[in-house]
């Protein structure tokens, strides 16, 4: 890949990505806010600020990695809003809710890039060349997040769908799942590797994507 391919691919998938993981935090943090907790704002992590939030590794990092080695799936994250969970009020469904508005964040992003696509198209139809990078930029804005979602909605601590497990699960399988968090990440590690959470992650993603086109009326 040349350097000058590199550079709008990582434009391409760079803006869209760091907005989904950046968007992702901060509602989080801004839902904990919400329900007594502002653990996330005197840190200053309730800012739209990409630098507060920007993880080396899994910001920038792997990203760029998957990027350059035209992985299929191009994933990442930032570093985690503090959250205590104790403040919040109710706590159970504090928890829940908290956990929950990180991946609405990306449902919602993933629309707006749906429409950014719908708005795009007749301009890519006219051969503009600015109308189909924005519409590559849509595309991938759209699998992205959906990606994002669907990847965190998983019930694998200490993934959001793993705290969502969490505070539905009764109090003594809670414990035991908060202390099964220190090996979550290993787990997701060996999904990637075997090529399992390619297999979870795609027909669940073709099926969402088709959902949110047809929600905003493209075919």
């Amino acid at each position: 890949m040349q350097l000058n391919e590199i550079l709008v691919q990582v434009v391409l998938w760079g803006v869209p990505l760091i907005f989904a993981i950046v968007l992702h935090e901060v509602a989080h943090g801004f839902m904990a806010f919400r329900l007594g907790d502002d653990t996330a704002r005197h840190a200053g992590r309730l800012t739209l600020n990409p630098v507060k939030h920007i993880d080396p590794v899994g910001t920038i990092g792997l990203p760029l990695l998957l990027i350059v080695m035209k992985s299929p799936f191009v994933f990442g994250w930032a570093k985690p809003v503090p959250v205590n969970f104790s403040r919040l009020r109710p706590v159970r469904k504090g928890m829940l809710l908290v956990a929950l508005a990180g991946p609405f964040s990306n449902f919602l992003q993933a629309i707006f890039w749906a429409i950014v696509l719908k708005i795009t198209l007749p301009g890519v139809m006219e051969g503009s060349a600015v109308a189909e990078f924005l519409a590559q930029m849509a595309r991938i804005g759209i699998a992205v997040n959906i990606m994002l979602m669907i990847f965190n909605l998983m019930p694998i601590p200490p993934l959001d769908g793993g705290r969502v497990l969490q505070a539905l699960a009764p109090p003594s399988l809670a414990k035991t799942l908060l202390q099964l968090e220190r090996y979550g990440m290993l787990v997701v590690v060996v999904l990637l590797v075997s090529g399992v959470l390619s297999k979870i992650l795609s027909p669940l993603m073709h099926w969402m994507t088709i959902g949110i086109l047809k929600l905003v009326g493209i075919a």
